[in-house]
């Protein structure tokens, strides 16, 4: 004979029969609010039994909604892993009209949530080392194919897709130009404004010029407008080639007896090269003119005087110096941008994951190479 069995809860009865069957019978609403407080207590309940028969009566729940459906799908999930029968009884209309469009009474409707399971860590490690030898291995190959192309260019100019190379120089580095004028002027204005409030001190505010000069062409201009045209074109040159990688496109062009690395990469690094130093040199004249306007607004200087210190501070070396910095950079943004994309597997959420790594590791290799070029300035 059955006997009711009291719980703590107000939202459920547990009957148990003596064939070993559990009934559980719902009372109330049944929503977001106790869901899952109470699967938690209908499952501890199920495997502290160990029925053979489960049966969930609906008939005194007044009000329920899709938290409750997922409460049922994941008890006859559970109960269906352990081989164990199943069933609903007794849903009032609008229940059951609930459960028919949540498609319930179909055999693997939904299925229970099941959480992955964690590994070790030993395990993680060894993953992320195998997949770290895995991106080394391809960022070693890649080089040697660019290296390779590069070199077959040079011996062979017609090979160059011309035409793609110059809409890639308009767009890398004339569409470049006003962002880059305005930031370097911004930031020579911001140099001349900041050194001049300790150079007046001692008097010497006519070396704003100089120092104005030499951080922006030697250091500052060939890092700001590499950190630039990292942050458009990087991730531009990654979300092009991510999305051929994503629509076959480049399988295609492998198929059709086309290089990819000569047919995509080498159009972008070449471009890359022929722009960015003369956007340094834009970018060097607009800090000067910045802090040009600084020197002849709050430091009484005369444009004349600015411009005659300027030439006297700059010398060949530093400009050659700024120039082949941003030659190196050029070279780095465009290689990395293209490797990231060449590396986009998946869907389109992975395009935007390779542009924004073609912008980190793009800044990383910039200021990396910055430090080797100070090194190397040191001990010249």
């Amino acid at each position: 004979m059955a006997q009711a069995m009291p719980t703590d809860s107000e939202f459920y009865n547990l009957v148990a029969s003596g064939d070993e069957a559990i009934g559980i019978q719902l009372i109330g609403r049944i929503d977001h609010h106790i869901a899952a407080s109470l699967l938690k207590k209908l499952l501890t309940e199920i495997k502290a039994r160990r029925p053979h028969h489960v049966t969930v009566d609906l008939n005194r729940v007044t009000y329920f909604d899709d938290f409750g459906v997922l409460v049922l799908f994941q008890i006859r999930g559970y109960l269906n892993e352990l081989k164990v029968p199943f069933r609903v009884v007794q849903p009032p209309p609008k229940v059951a009209e609930i459960l028919a469009l949540s498609n319930f009474d179909t055999p693997g409707a939904c299925g229970p949530l099941v959480r992955k399971k964690r590994n070790n860590a030993v395990v993680r490690l060894g993953e992320a080392s195998l997949k770290t030898i895995d991106n080394i291995r391809f960022l070693v190959s890649f080089l040697g194919s660019v290296t390779l192309c590069l070199g077959h260019v040079a011996r062979h100019p017609r090979k160059l897709r011309w035409g793609d190379t110059i809409e890639l120089m308009q767009k890398t580095g004339v569409d470049a130009v006003p962002i880059v004028g305005l930031i370097s002027f911004l930031l020579g204005l911001i140099m001349a404004f900041v050194s001049s409030l300790q150079l007046a001190q001692f008097g010497a505010s006519i070396f704003v010029a100089r120092l104005v000069a030499l951080a922006m062409v030697s250091e500052l201009g060939p890092i700001m407008t590499a950190i630039v045209v990292a942050g458009r074109s990087g991730s531009a040159f990654a979300a092009e080639i991510g999305t051929m990688r994503i629509s076959d496109e480049v399988d295609a062009l492998f198929v059709m007896g086309f290089s990819p690395t000569l047919f995509l990469v080498v159009p972008r690094i070449v471009a890359s090269v022929l722009v960015i130093p003369l956007l340094t040199l834009f970018a060097d004249v607009f800090a000067i003119l910045g802090g040009l306007l600084i020197s002849v607004t709050m430091l009484d200087l005369t444009v004349s005087t600015y411009i005659d210190q300027t030439f006297k501070a700059l010398s060949l070396f530093e400009f050659l110096w700024g120039l082949s910095k941003s030659v190196v950079f050029a070279a780095l943004i465009a290689w990395i941008g293209c490797l990231r994309g060449f590396e986009v597997r998946g869907g389109s959420a992975e395009v935007g994951n390779a542009a924004t790594s073609a912008v980190v590791s793009g800044i990383f290799l910039i200021i990396l190479f910055d430090s080797i070029f100070a090194v190397i300035r040191s001990y010249w």
